[in-house]
C-alpha cells in the first residue's frame, strides 16, 4: 500500500531542518532578498522564524519551495 507522503519530497524533513540548512547556505540577508518577509530581515532567528512561519501557510510555502528549488540545484543536501 502506497501512500501519498511517500511521494513527497519533503516527507520527513523538518521546517527547523529547511531553515537551517537555507540560513547556512544563503545567510539571513541573502534570504530576506529571496523571500521578503520580516523575521528574515529585522532581527532574525531561527526560534522567531520558525514560529512565524508555521502560523503563516503561504511563507511556509514559499520556504519549501525554495528550499526544493536550491536541494534540485544540488546546492544543498
Amino acid at each position: 500500500m502506497t501512500t501519498s507522503q511517500e511521494s513527497n519530497p519533503l516527507h520527513g524533513i523538518t521546517l527547523e531542518l529547511i531553515l537551517t540548512r537555507l540560513v547556512e547556505h544563503y545567510g539571513w540577508e541573502k534570504l530576506g532578498e529571496k523571500i521578503a518577509i520580516n523575521c528574515f530581515t529585522k532581527d532574525p532567528s531561527i526560534k522567531s522564524s520558525l514560529k512565524f512561519l508555521r502560523k503563516t501557510p503561504w511563507a511556509r510555502a514559499k520556504l519549501e519551495s525554495l528550499y526544493l528549488h536550491t536541494r534540485l540545484r544540488k546546492e544543498i543536501l
